[in-house]
């Protein structure tokens, strides 16, 4: 175990949860107070996540080549140079380039180019039976944080009536506190000891003995992306803001909650697992909380539609730390980057689709299409997956 990589992984981790987290609620309105519409939200939206996942393809190829705390810092000045640049930029065509080619992150989860390196850090930091362990507490410690997050969103409006800050400058300082966490990121990472991070002596193959396995699983989750788009963290904002009018202060306290819910899963997952499998616990416990999804847009009131959402966060990502230690568990040591890689760009790359879709669906309808199309689609992976890798032994 290296306990010095752990701590900073899980620091780094922390601060691009924050971060993520009231960035992904104060996107849209940032893009509405510059004059956006709803679709040129989901294009934005769309244009980041498509970034992301071409990045983290193109650093799962070539990983192999460079140092991993080379990649880290390049990483973290990346996510420094997109805050700074979305607080300063306010046309659409430079925040969409920016967008791309950044760390900004609308989904709520860990979509970013940040992934696969951590992944591969953490499976190497740790023993194997201890693997899953260490996945949930990464993955809880994001949501948690994450959560938190979400309750930062209502800084801009306690800036614009305490100290009379013009709403939209409130929201740019946002992002630029987004920018000063990936410069504090990067110091973490910087800081950490001679030899501390491991590195890859030889050139790692992008798959190998587990190349079909892999690809299987990759064609799968595209199926779920997909679908996640269509409730990116953002678009689900958007949807309750239009739906049902509410204050950003509002929306960052059911986010809270919902994070809070689905960080306390994440041990949970690791108890089930333990017992009934990895498989077991990602399909039978992603497929009830799809179906809460479904009902949440037929729902008479707010009340209700938070309860729903609630009870979905319970649920929702306990396939989380059991899906990465699922992926690590099948393939060799030399294509785990490769392998986090492969599998986490769907949830970039087919899930940059789906916003545009969904800002289309709420710029013609208030009703929650968009969360019909996501647990759908989302229902069908979950049936999939079961049946292609019920009788795999890991």
């Amino acid at each position: 175990m290296n306990p010095t990589l752990l701590q900073r992984l899980l620091w780094v981790k922390a601060l691009r949860s924050f971060a993520d987290g009231y960035i992904s609620l104060l996107l849209p309105l940032y893009l509405l107070a510059l004059g956006m519409s709803t679709l040129q939200v989901g294009v934005l939206t769309t244009g980041t996540l498509l970034g992301s996942g071409l990045l983290t393809l193109l650093l799962g190829r070539h990983a192999w080549r460079f140092q991993y705390r080379t990649l880290l810092l390049t990483a973290c000045c990346l996510m420094a140079a997109t805050g700074f640049g979305f607080a300063g930029v306010t046309a659409f065509w430079p925040l969409l380039v920016i967008g791309v080619v950044g760390t900004l992150n609308p989904s709520g989860g860990d979509v970013s180019v940040f992934l696969p390196l951590e992944h591969a850090l953490l499976t190497s930091s740790v023993a194997q039976d201890e693997r899953t362990l260490w996945f949930a507490r990464y993955s809880m410690i994001g949501t948690l944080i994450a959560a938190l997050g979400a309750l930062a969103a209502g800084l801009p409006d306690l800036l614009a009536a305490s100290l009379h800050v013009r709403p939209l400058a409130a929201l740019q300082a946002m992002f630029g506190l987004y920018g000063v966490l990936g410069v504090v990121a990067a110091l973490l990472y910087a800081t950490l000891p001679v030899g501390a991070v491991p590195e890859v002596k030889t050139r790692a193959a992008p798959l190998g003995s587990a190349r079909k396995t892999v690809y299987t699983l990759a064609a799968l989750f595209s199926i779920d992306a997909f679908g996640g788009g269509f409730v990116a963290q953002s678009m689900v904002a958007l949807w309750l803001f239009q739906k049902f009018q509410l204050s950003t202060l509002v929306a960052g306290s059911i986010f809270f909650w919902t994070g809070v819910c689905s960080a306390m899963s994440y041990l949970i997952a690791v108890r089930v697992a333990g017992r009934f499998g990895l498989l077991n616990t990602m399909v039978f416990s992603h497929l009830p909380a799809n179906v809460l999804l479904l009902l949440v847009p037929f729902m008479p009131s707010l009340g209700w539609a938070i309860g729903l959402l609630l009870a979905r966060s319970m649920l929702s990502q306990m396939d989380v730390p059991t899906r990465s230690a699922f992926v690590m568990a099948i393939v060799p040591a030399g294509e785990r980057a490769a392998a986090a890689s492969i599998t986490s760009v769907p949830r970039s790359l087919v899930a940059a689709c789906s916003p545009m879709l969904a800002g289309l669906m709420l710029g013609a309808s208030s009703f929650g299409w968009p969360l019909v199309a996501a647990a759908s689609l989302k229902i069908t992976y979950d049936l999939l997956l079961y049946a292609r890798f019920r009788k795999l032994k890991l």
